[in-house]
């Protein structure tokens, strides 16, 4: 009797164990790795039961880690339970593992999941349970984030090399940093990494190259498309005495370009001694260490920011029989030109209201689809009659702030800076916006098709200053000086006085 009884407590005992087993043979859990997703997109994590069969009476957990009692998602008696985490209300459900998938009734117990973060990154667990036992099968979720274009900062240095700093941040995961001459990959002289707080991260790194060299920075995912900054550097500039410009000059150069693939941006900070009035000790370079742009730089403004300041700007009168002008519309006038093909001040032309103060926005027409022209300045000067000496060199030196593009070198844009600053360019302007915040330094040329910034860079202005124009030479496109049909007064405008009558058509 009593070895029966033992027997029979042993088989219970056995019957017990089996039907806790924690893999049943006809139930078993399987995932396949999700790709890498972006954030802000949406992704499906893939869980289904092999071999197929009906899910609608199961229950279905999915878990982060070992939280095992505090699931993402939980389905049970054909519904889902109201206790998942709340940092996923709204943003999961079930999803579909392929287009031929027939969900729950084919065993497709997978995880959609919508408006992925960083913080979404890790394992996930797919646990199905029935009746007869249950099993779980883990995933791990990749989150990218591209992050912004690398800013590229350039300072002479006293033995004709150049301290060049790269810098850009909020990329997930770590982003990969290369420098490059053209030829061959550069070693930085130091390459540091950072997580901010939001959890991106951020890389910077700083080398010394000879001038008059082109050199790149890339940044990017090792799997994804790079982000580029390149430029191509003239010689350094040499003291000037008697200059327009007292004092330090200094520019910052934010230049935006469109490859085929990369988005081009790059950040250039000189220092220019031009009066020689600073110690030696006052004219130190900045440490390499240092942030990329002093806290005292102005910063580009948005393209929707300045574009509230906007100000209509005429032409002025003139009878320079090298221009062409019929209201806001000019273009170069008939040969021959004594400068030859070059493009000067001979055929440059200022506007009006002229600014000493203030905030002011306009944007200038290169011409139509077809015809857009690929010769022109836009900027602004500070002359109050523009010379036509066109042997004098025309560029920040001398009171000229422009971008300028020329049919001589269509591949790229230049700044009038010192020393030379080239930016490959792959596309023609359409219509360019202007902003002059005259009280912090900063003039600023903005892509109003593609609403971005195209360049800006920083300087002191002193006495008044006025919109600069040059249609080049030979161009079969005009340039127009875009008008506003309702003007409004903006409480932050400056100085800017009523607009001067253009000449009559």
């Amino acid at each position: 009797m009593d070895q029966r009884m033992t027997h029979s407590w042993l088989v219970l005992l056995c019957a017990s164990l089996c039907s806790a087993a924690p893999v049943s043979e006809s139930l078993v859990v399987q995932v396949g790795p999700p790709d890498s997703v972006p954030c802000g997109h949406t992704t499906v994590l893939p869980c289904w039961l092999s071999p197929p069969q009906n899910a609608e009476d199961l229950e279905v957990r999915w878990y982060r880690g070992d939280h095992f009692d505090h699931p993402i998602i939980l389905y049970q008696a054909k519904k889902f339970d109201g206790s998942q985490d709340a940092s996923y209300d709204g943003r999961v459900s079930f999803g579909l593992k392929d287009a031929a998938s027939g969900g729950l009734k084919s065993g497709d117990v997978s995880l959609k999941l919508v408006n992925v973060s960083i913080v979404d990154v890790g394992e996930y667990t797919c646990y199905v349970s029935s009746d007869q036992g249950y099993d779980s099968s883990s995933l791990r979720l990749s989150v990218t984030e591209t992050g912004s274009p690398p800013l590229l900062s350039a300072v002479w240095k006293d033995d004709n090399m150049l301290n060049l700093s790269c810098e850009s941040e909020g990329w997930y995961p770590q982003p990969v940093l290369r420098w490059s001459d053209g030829q061959r990959d550069l070693t930085p002289k130091s390459l540091v990494h950072h997580t901010a707080s939001s959890g991106f991260r951020s890389v910077h790194s700083w080398l010394l190259v000879r001038s008059s060299s082109e050199v790149s920075c890339s940044v990017g995912l090792t799997t994804k498309e790079t982000k580029e900054a390149r430029l191509h550097l003239g010689s350094p500039p040499q003291p000037k005495t008697g200059s327009s410009v007292g004092g330090w000059v200094a520019f910052v150069l934010l230049l935006i370009a469109v490859l085929a693939v990369l988005g081009v941006i790059g950040v250039m900070y000189f220092k220019k001694k031009v009066k020689g009035k600073k110690s030696r000790s006052e004219s130190k370079h900045t440490d390499e260490n240092e942030p990329l742009l002093p806290k005292d730089v102005v910063q580009p403004t948005a393209l929707s920011t300045a574009n509230t300041f906007y100000v209509n700007i005429k032409l002025v009168e003139t009878e320079n029989k090298y221009l062409k002008i019929v209201g806001s519309i000019l273009r170069d006038g008939d040969g021959p030109f004594p400068d030859g093909k070059r493009v000067t001040r001979l055929t440059a032309i200022r506007g009006t209201p002229g600014f000493s103060g203030g905030q002011h926005y306009w944007e200038v027409s290169l011409g139509k689809t077809g015809f857009l022209k690929h010769s022109w300045w836009v900027g602004v000067t500070s002359a109050a009659e523009i010379p036509h000496d066109f042997n004098v060199s025309t560029n920040t030196s001398t009171g000229f702030w422009f971008l300028s593009s020329s049919s001589s070198s269509e591949d790229c844009l230049q700044f009038s800076t010192e020393p030379k600053v080239s930016l490959p360019a792959h596309e023609r302007l359409q219509t360019v916006g202007v902003y002059l915040n005259y009280d912090s330094g900063e003039l600023s040329f903005y892509n109003v098709e593609a609403q971005r910034l195209i360049g800006s860079f920083t300087a002191t202005f002193t006495g008044e200053v006025f919109p600069l124009f040059n249609p080049g030479k030979d161009d079969k496109g005009s340039m127009e000086i875009l008008q506003r049909a309702e003007q409004t007064e903006s409480n932050d405008h400056g100085n800017s006085v009523d607009l001067a009558e253009g000449p009559s058509p």
